[in-house]
């Protein structure tokens, strides 16, 4: 295809130990999308269940589909994207806040690619990497692609202030059941997933997040522009 959006940058060949130039864990980059309040409602998992507005009678949710996977776009596409990200790191939230929106306009709104979210939780927080997760797959597997993406979007938004309420109105906002949301939030109900997922990435050499794959290979760092370089090089 004819490279007309931008400048291809260089750098878009695998690190050795990709995900170096984001989280590494243990909130060592100086986010570690912790609570900032105290709450009157943590299960034992040490999630915080301040519900706020949303009067939800919690029990644990059944059968999970611990087979869904968050996906845009055609399965048979030629070029596929592979987003690895923690809910709980701070260059995650960068990446999907300021650089995600331009490689979904230029390239996964118009069919060129097929863009896959996967989870790798750190975890740079242990009492909210997995829960967030399991909420944002669960609201995917219940309302589509298009609604985990919705919710992702505005869970980011909360990050550092995660809650019971926070991730209600992230899953209102994508129209999904902010209650069910919330459940598989305080059951870890996609745990299974989001660590089989990890194994993934362990497997292709992950250490940090957010990490990209385009065909496979890591992209140097999750700026749009060198993404886009390597989807370019890839189509």
């Amino acid at each position: 295809m004819e490279r007309t959006r931008r400048s291809l940058l260089a750098g878009t060949m695998s690190i050795g130990v990709v995900g170096a130039a984001g989280c590494l864990g243990g909130g060592s980059d100086g986010n570690d999308g912790g609570n900032d309040g105290g709450n009157d409602g943590s299960d034992s998992s040490g999630v915080d269940l301040d519900l706020g507005q949303y009067d939800c009678d919690l029990t644990e949710p059944e059968n999970p589909d611990l087979d869904y996977r968050p996906v845009i776009v055609d399965p048979e596409a030629d070029v596929v994207v592979q987003a690895f990200e923690d809910f709980t790191c701070g260059h995650c939230a960068t990446y999907k806040l300021e650089h995600f929106p331009t490689i979904r306009e230029e390239y996964i709104d118009p069919g060129e690619v097929r863009y896959e979210h996967w989870d790798f939780p750190i975890p740079v927080n242990e009492t909210w990497a997995v829960p967030v997760a399991s909420a944002a797959r669960g609201v995917g597997a219940r309302q589509g692609a298009e609604a985990f993406f919705s919710f992702a979007s505005t869970a980011y938004e909360s990050q550092g202030n995660y809650s019971g309420e926070a991730i209600g109105a992230a899953a209102e906002a994508a129209g999904a059941d902010p209650c069910a949301a919330i459940a598989d939030a305080q059951f870890s109900a996609y745990e299974e997933a989001s660590m089989s997922d990890r194994s993934e990435g362990e497997s292709m050499g992950l250490a940090g997040t957010p990490t990209i794959f385009v065909n496979g290979e890591a992209v140097a760092d999750y700026q749009a522009e060198t993404i886009a370089a390597a989807i370019d090089e890839a189509l």
